[in-house]
C-alpha cells in the first residue's frame, strides 16, 4: 500500500501538525483525496493484474474489454504526469483529457465511481496570487497547514501563524513567552498535568503550541478569518454543509497566504486567501458555494464569477431560488427577538 501512495503523489514538503494527522486516515489519506487515492490504487492494481475494479460496470455503459483499454490509457497518462495528480480536480482533468474521445456517459460514470468532479463542475481559474500588495491591504502572513476542524463554515476558518515570523515575534505578550518556557520545563519533568494546565492558559491568550511530525514544538498565534467579498450559506441553510466541505477540501493541510484588509465587529480578519497560488474566493464562487457579498465588496470579478456559476447551475445555483444568507440571518435574528 505504501508503494501505491508513493506512486500517487509522493510526500508533501509542508510540515504537518499532530492535529492535521488526526484529521487524516491511514497513510495521510483524507476525505478530500480518497477518490484520487482509490484511482491510483486501481491503476497500480491494473498494471499488475490487468483487472479493472469490480462494480465499475454498474456506473458505465461499455464492456469490460473497453474498460481495460481506458485503464491502460489512464495508467500511461498517470505515469507521464509530472507530478501525478494530487487533488480530485487534477485527477478529474487527467481522466477527462485522456478519455476525451470516449463516450460522455462512460467518462462521467468513471468519475462518479471514484467520487471525482464531473466536467461541468470544474472551474478555470483566472486570478493568480498578487506579486505586490494590493491597495487596502493592512498586512499579510503565511499560515501553518490548516486543520480540517478549523473550517467553521463556507467563508470562515481559524488559522495559526508562527511566532518566529518577524511581524509576530515582536508582539508576543511577555506572559505567553514565560508560560511557553514553563510548559516546556514541566514536560521535561514529565509533569504533564501541569503542562496541560499551562497550555490552556496559553490557548486562552490567543496562542497555541503546535506539535510537528519530527516532535518539534512551536508557539503559534491564532487568527480567525472571514473571507472577504463572499457570503456562503450558513451551516443550517441548504448547501451550508456542502459549502463548508468545499472550503475544507481547498485548504485542508495547506499553508495559506492571507492578505488582511481589516477586522469585522466580531474580531475576525477580513482577508483574501491564496492556497497554492489559487484565489480561494474565486474557487468558492465559481463552484457555486458562495454569493458575491456586493454590499461590502464591489469588485466586478466577484460578480462575474458568481454569474458563471449561476449560468452553469452548479452548487447552490442548482436550486431555482436559493435563499440569500444575509436575508436568512436577518430573518432568524428577528425570530429570535420575537421568541424573547
Amino acid at each position: 500500500m505504501g508503494n501505491v501512495l508513493r506512486f500517487l503523489c509522493g510526500k508533501g514538503c509542508n510540515p504537518t501538525t499532530d492535529e492535521d494527522l488526526e484529521s487524516q486516515g491511514y497513510h495521510g489519506v483524507s476525505a478530500a483525496n480518497v477518490g484520487v487515492t482509490a484511482l491510483a490504487h486501481d491503476l497500480f492494481h491494473f498494471e499488475i493484474t490487468s483487472q479493472v475494479p469490480e462494480g465499475l460496470s454498474k456506473n458505465v455503459v461499455s464492456s469490460k474489454k473497453a474498460q481495460a483499454n481506458w485503464y491502460r490509457k489512464l495508467l500511461e497518462a498517470w505515469k507521464a504526469a509530472k507530478p501525478p495528480p494530487k487533488t480530485p480536480e487534477e485527477a478529474a482533468r487527467l481522466v477527462i483529457e485522456t478519455l476525451k474521445r470516449h463516450q460522455k456517459a462512460d467518462v462521467e460514470g468513471l468519475l462518479a465511481f471514484y467520487g471525482l468532479p464531473l466536467p461541468h463542475t470544474l472551474v478555470q481559474l483566472t486570478a493568480g496570487a498578487p506579486t505586490s500588495l494590493p491597495t487596502g491591504v493592512e498586512y499579510e502572513f503565511q499560515t501553518f497547514p490548516v486543520d480540517s476542524r478549523a473550517v467553521v463554515d463556507g467563508d470562515g476558518m481559524t488559522v495559526y501563524v508562527s511566532t518566529t515570523d518577524p511581524r509576530e515575534s515582536s508582539c508576543v505578550p511577555r506572559e505567553v513567552q514565560v508560560a511557553a518556557v514553563q510548559r516546556s520545563e514541566a514536560r521535561a519533568e514529565k509533569n504533564y498535568t501541569k503542562a496541560d494546565k499551562i497550555h490552556k492558559e496559553i490557548i486562552e491568550s490567543g496562542y497555541r503550541i503546535l506539535n510537528f511530525q519530527n516532535n518539534e514544538e512551536t508557539l503559534a498565534r491564532k487568527y480567525r478569518i472571514r473571507l472577504r467579498g463572499i457570503d456562503a450559506p450558513e451551516n443550517a441553510m441548504p448547501y451550508g454543509k456542502e459549502a463548508k466541505e468545499e472550503l475544507t477540501k481547498i485548504v485542508q493541510g495547506k499553508c495559506l497566504r492571507v492578505l488582511v484588509y481589516g477586522e469585522d465587529r466580531y474580531g475576525r480578519c477580513i482577508a483574501d486567501i491564496y492556497c497554492n497560488g489559487k484565489f480561494v474566493q474565486e474557487l468558492m464562487l465559481k463552484k457555486g458555494f458562495a454569493w458575491h457579498y456586493a454590499a461590502y465588496d464591489q469588485r466586478p470579478e466577484l460578480a462575474r464569477w458568481e454569474k458563471e456559476a449561476r449560468d452553469k447551475r452548479v452548487g447552490l445555483w442548482a436550486s431555482s431560488n436559493p435563499e440569500k444568507p444575509w436575508k436568512w440571518r436577518k430573518d432568524n435574528k428577528e425570530k429570535g427577538k420575537m421568541r424573547r
